[in-house]
């Protein structure tokens, strides 16, 4: 049951991680506050990103995960939502062997 065990882990890894990104996207941006917002809402799409909260985002992933973002990795597509970041914050991770 390695496996499992490991999947369970890596779920609450990400479970973890969307919580942390979702919590700063709440607390930074004043658009979302009224707003119901999905981990899966495109937040460019929806107008809600300035360029400044994108680079401020950059900047709390990058620090409260201990991780750097390669700039090929800087992309609207792996900032647009929760869910882009959160997967995007695993691969960087694993690929760094944690």
């Amino acid at each position: 049951m390695p496996s499992e065990s490991l999947t369970s882990m890596e779920n609450g890894a990400a479970a973890d991680t969307a919580a942390a990104i979702r919590n700063y996207v709440r607390a930074n941006m004043t658009a979302l506050r009224d707003v119901d917002l999905r981990d899966d809402d495109n937040f460019f799409e929806k107008g809600f990103v300035t360029s400044i909260f994108a680079m401020q985002m950059l900047d709390f992933i990058e620090s409260t995960f201990g991780i750097e973002v390669p700039d090929d990795r800087i992309t609207l597509q792996n900032f647009s939502s929760i869910d882009s970041m959160t997967r995007m914050v695993g691969e960087l991770k694993h690929a760094a062997g944690e």
